[in-house]
């Protein structure tokens, strides 16, 4: 079967998970649930020759994500293939497992980019989310990475727990000298969908925020770029997905199973193909998971008739499944879909939830093995 839009779809951004393990715990992590049933990674061998495809078929920027992509010692390798392929790289990272020597080495290696991720802008927050003591070494971790004269690159992914602390968080990249800030609002996937009660900020935290984020924008124009984009739950209209299915990005989990998006799955009746079986080019053009939702053919009203649908693609299919129970529905984001009223009764009955006996008994689930298991 050819590809229904293979003449004009490329791979142009690959983003290979290299493992889920990792030492942090966040309870918001995007990483499916059932993380415990990943334990066959791909060799270094595998990674390699998927860079190799990927980049003949067009592919220009390579995330090295996870999990916690430090756990992997071959990441060296993959970096100093990936320079050699001509990419440029990115790695997605907590900073835990990384100390001046390795970020040299990365240096050497010819990585591009490294992102560091912060829980919180206080020692004790920081830590309780991410289940570990990593402050302080994220903290030093990004002023080794300035001093070695990357970008500074900070995300922060913002909930209920800590939007409150947003002035904060932005003080503290500005202490750290960052050029880059990501105020990454929860997209409510994988363990975040688990918690999303508990993390779920209300409208008002939402309307501070943003007033708090723009004046930092105004403030910092110049010296800094600060990136704040609110959760899709709150808004009228759903963003271009992936800039559409199968249309830009590929994502390789760790076992090798390609997807159009980290979170696709868990969409049901969709085998995705693994490289260990397939060639990129085969699974990017050929595959039916990969043609599922290109194009418009597959569209239900109100998306098949809309105006808009060449610009948003219909939303997110992920979204549309969990909210819905059925992935070519609209994305509810959208106020065309017919369930854009039951999710923004649901975010409301969410934010009405905070000094309740049920929010305040309801413990977070962090994301860990034991958990997994039990979800799983």
């Amino acid at each position: 079967m050819a590809g229904l839009d293979s003449n004009q779809s490329k791979p142009l951004w690959l983003l290979a998970e290299l493992t889920y393990r990792c030492p942090l715990q966040c309870p918001y992590c995007s990483n499916p649930v059932e993380i415990a049933k990943y334990n066959d990674e791909l060799a270094t061998g595998d990674w390699l020759r998927v860079m190799q495809q990927a980049r003949k078929m067009g592919a220009t920027q390579l995330g090295f994500s996870g999990g916690e992509p430090l756990v992997r010692r071959d990441l060296e390798e993959l970096i100093t293939e990936a320079r050699r392929l001509g990419y440029y790289t990115n790695l997605i990272t907590s900073g835990v497992g990384m100390d001046e020597a390795r970020v040299k080495a990365f240096k050497e290696a010819g990585l591009d980019h490294i992102q560091i991720s912060f829980q919180a802008s206080n020692e004790e927050l920081n830590n309780y989310l991410g289940g570990t003591r990593s402050f302080q070494h994220k903290r030093d971790m990004a002023r080794v990475v300035k001093e070695l004269e990357y970008p500074m690159v900070l995300n922060i992914v913002l909930h209920r727990k800590n939007v409150d602390q947003i002035r904060d968080i932005l003080d503290m990249t500005v202490a750290l000298n960052a050029d880059y800030v990501e105020l990454a609002s929860t997209q409510y996937y994988g363990w975040s969908r688990v918690n999303i009660d508990q993390l779920l900020p209300t409208r008002a935290q939402l309307t501070e925020a943003e007033k708090v984020a723009r004046e930092y924008q105004e403030k910092m124009k110049g010296k800094m770029k600060i990136i704040y984009v609110i959760p899709d739950y709150f808004e009228n209209r759903p963003k271009a997905c992936m800039n559409g299915w199968g249309s830009i990005f590929l994502t390789i989990a760790p076992d090798g199973s390609a997807l159009p998006c980290h979170a696709a799955a868990q969409l049901p009746g969709l085998e995705f193909p693994n490289v260990k079986d397939h060639g990129i080019e085969q699974i990017w053009n050929d595959s039916v998971a990969f043609n599922k939702f290109r194009g418009f053919d597959w569209m239900q009203e109100p998306c098949r008739s809309c105006p808009e649908k060449e610009k948003d693609f219909g939303g997110c299919r992920c979204q549309a499944y969990m909210l819905t129970g059925d992935a070519t529905n609209a994305d509810p984001v959208c106020d065309k879909s017919f369930h854009h009223q039951q999710l923004h009764d649901n975010v409301d009955r969410i934010g009405k939830l905070s000094g309740t006996t049920e929010f305040e008994s309801k413990p977070l689930l962090f994301r860990n093995m034991k958990n997994s298991k039990a979800l799983m």
